[in-house]
């Protein structure tokens, strides 16, 4: 059983990724909100490109992935913990991870996480860059961040980590 991202799984997912990646963290940062539609994109795109480059039993078995951290993300969501568009982005996120990989996505993300948040605080104390965004809602919502900037950014560095180690 395949249990660490490969590099034909990453050449596969990574082109029809990143532009829903880049979707979500866009209207992340524009409106705070992730569209259902853009979660059902990355699930379609999971359904479909992975059943063509994954092993059946590796793509079933990721499905579950997702399914438990949509459980997961209902219950930190209704208890005020997580946006409810960033728990469902994570849980179709989810299935793109391989199980060998769990750390290292955790480490990619916290990194990621951690980039994005200085960022976005930065730039928002930049007049010109508040002036070239002024619709952008997430300026002005205190402590709340636009964590699909975040979510979205890991999985695309976790997918293009996998190009290149590989490579």
């Amino acid at each position: 059983m395949q249990t660490h991202l490969t590099f034909i799984e990453a050449a596969w997912f990574l082109p029809f990724v990143i532009p829903i990646c880049i979707w979500v963290g866009w209207s992340d940062l524009r409106e705070m909100r992730i569209p259902n539609v853009s979660v059902l994109a990355l699930g379609a795109v999971f359904l479909v490109i992975g059943f063509i480059a994954l092993p059946f039993e590796v793509w079933y078995m990721r499905l579950l992935q997702l399914a438990i951290i949509l459980l997961a993300g209902f219950i930190v969501s209704s208890l005020g913990l997580v946006g409810a568009g960033d728990a469902k982005f994570a849980a179709v996120m989810a299935p793109f991870i391989a199980p060998g990989d769990y750390m290292l996505f955790v480490l990619i993300f916290a990194a990621v996480l951690i980039g994005s948040w200085i960022t976005h605080r930065g730039a928002g104390r930049v007049p010109a860059v508040r002036r070239a965004t002024p619709e952008w809602v997430s300026w002005d919502r205190g402590k709340l961040f636009p964590m699909g900037v975040a979510l979205a950014g890991a999985l695309v560095v976790y997918l293009a980590l996998g190009l290149a180690a590989s490579a």
